[in-house]
């Protein structure tokens, strides 16, 4: 019993010596954290200290850091600076090769382009064209003032009067060479976005150059459209000659072609039955890309800005297609700027006696280099620079276009009744001095014989017409006024019926027959109501 009295005493004693060193401990820590509390606010203290003397430092003294940063910046714009003179010897040295590539050097002196012809000549044919501040090189001198040149691909026949040459041409030339993308096979398109689902604005043909706008994952950018980098080399260079679009080129435009198998026009619907509405007509021949077909015999096309339907048993296809193509591409001035100055003479200080409109192609009589002269109608035509119209073999396109509806208001109906007559007319043939709708007639002879089916007489003569009715303003033209164009004395020569949308239908000549044109195609010199409304 009394070891076991012990044992009990021992373990309360043990007990109470660890309570006490759990109490010293806890004294020793608390000792120890103050004092570390103490050494971080006096560290702190201390780097408040040097901060506020490092603040003080001398202007223009820099600690170790800043000098390193200053230093790294300064190495780096160096580095930029010496990246950049290397990059404009370089360039240097690329000008000069190129410049030197060329025996004898000609550089083109012209505003637009200069006719390339197969021999020497204004009257030979025209087999390519250089732009103006192009290159070539000139292979020899005739003695009737011409030059036989090479350039992209192409050897013809330039006019020596508006060729630089000589060291004054080398000198010039080294402003003109910049990056280009050389076209590495026979024909590609040129697109307006960087994709091959967005729309082709123009064709590139062989070893013809584009400047380099831009460069995109697998395309390039240049002044023209976008480019399939697969198909084109990059290079340091001047531009040179193009070949004249050939007829076969029309091909490109369209990945799945028809055409218009009609004698006059061929309805275009929003949608693909005969109660749908028309939104357009494709004239005689006019080319579209067939989007897909129905069932029922409808084709879905896009034709020009036009998407509709058409009915497929109007649309050659296939080699049919193709084969009539060639038949009917002409050689077409497709204008690129909102409206173009046209003068008597391809000459800047010729008189303009009208103007033209960019949503109209224009039949090219002739070609002169920096103008050309273009059919407006039947004996009429005009000079327009080369500068702001593009010359290429095209195709008719479908043309905008709704009837007009039935109108409760009975003149209102009247004026209905008189263009939706004339409409039924389109296509057929211009016949100078004409007046029959069906076999012919020339622009007064339609208007004419149009207005006397309805009781209305006029004469047989645009300038004895234009002195009848009432005058109108352009603004308040409505669908059946008569449109007179002048030539360029001023005499009244051409008459037009205006069939609402800005649009007329007329006689226009022997190449197209009766067609629908823009009202403004050139610029009008009177407006007259004939119906007395």
């Amino acid at each position: 019993m009394e070891n076991n009295h012990e044992k009990k005493d021992y373990i309360i004693r043990l007990d109470k010596a660890r309570k006490k060193r759990s109490q010293n401990d806890y004294k020793k820590l608390l000792t120890l954290g103050g004092a570390a509390v103490l050494c971080v606010a006096v560290l702190s203290a201390a780097g408040m200290a040097v901060k506020k003397q490092m603040g003080a430092k001398p202007a223009g003294l820099a600690t170790g850091s800043e000098a390193f940063a200053e230093k790294t910046e300064e190495s780096a714009a160096s580095m930029s600076e010496a990246e950049s003179e290397a990059q404009a010897v370089k360039e240097k040295e690329e000008k000069e090769k190129t410049v030197n590539s060329y025996k004898n050097l000609g550089i083109i002196q012209v505003s637009g382009y200069l006719n390339v012809r197969k021999a020497p000549g204004t009257e030979e044919d025209v087999v390519g064209k250089l732009q103006g501040d192009s290159a070539c090189d000139i292979l020899e001198k005739t003695e009737s003032g011409w030059y036989k040149i090479s350039s992209g691909g192409i050897e013809g026949y330039i006019n020596s009067e508006y060729v630089l040459t000589g060291e004054e041409a080398k000198a010039k030339a080294l402003d003109f060479v910049k990056l280009r993308a050389v076209v590495q096979t026979e024909s590609m398109n040129i697109r307006k976005e960087p994709s091959t689902s967005s729309d082709v604005v123009g064709q590139a043909l062989l070893n013809e150059r584009y400047e380099v706008v831009n460069q995109t994952e697998g395309w390039v950018q240049t002044t023209a459209g976008y480019l399939s980098s697969d198909y084109v080399k990059l290079e340091y260079g001047l531009n040179e000659a193009r070949k004249l679009d050939l007829k076969a080129m029309v091909f490109n435009l369209y990945k799945n072609i028809g055409i218009s198998d009609v004698d006059n026009y061929l309805n275009v619907r929003d949608e693909p039955n005969e109660n749908g509405k028309v939104i357009a007509k494709m004239p005689s021949k006019a080319a579209g890309n067939i989007l897909e077909s129905t069932d029922d015999g409808w084709y879905k096309i896009q034709s020009g800005n036009i998407t509709g339907y058409v009915k497929s048993d109007y649309i050659l296809t296939g080699p049919a297609a193709k084969d009539e193509a060639l038949q009917v591409a002409e050689l077409m001035a497709i204008v690129n700027t909102d409206m173009l100055n046209a003068r008597t003479e391809p000459s800047t200080d010729a008189k303009i006696w009208t103007q033209i409109s960019n949503n109209e192609r224009y039949p090219v009589l002739k070609q002169i280099d920096g103008w050309i002269e273009i059919e407006l109608e039947e004996n009429s035509s005009a000079f327009v620079s080369t500068d702001y119209v593009d010359v290429r073999y095209a195709l008719p396109e479908a043309i905008k276009f709704s009837p007009l509806e039935e109108k409760a208001n009975a003149q209102a109906s009247l004026r209905t009744q008189i263009v939706n007559y004339a409409l039924q007319f389109l296509g057929n043939p211009y016949v100078w001095g004409g007046t029959s709708l069906t076999k012919g007639a020339d622009c007064s002879g339609f208007t004419l014989s149009v207005y006397a089916h309805f009781g209305i007489g006029l004469p047989h003569y645009s300038g004895a017409q234009a002195g009848m009715g009432k005058a109108v303003k352009s603004g308040e033209m409505r669908p059946g006024d008569l449109i007179y164009y002048a030539s360029s004395g001023g005499k009244i020569n051409h008459v037009a019926m205006y069939i609402g949308n800005g649009q007329i239908v007329h006689a226009a000549s022997r190449r197209s027959g009766i067609k629908i044109s823009t009202w403004n195609y050139r610029t009008p010199v009177k407006i007259r109501n004939m119906i007395g409304d």
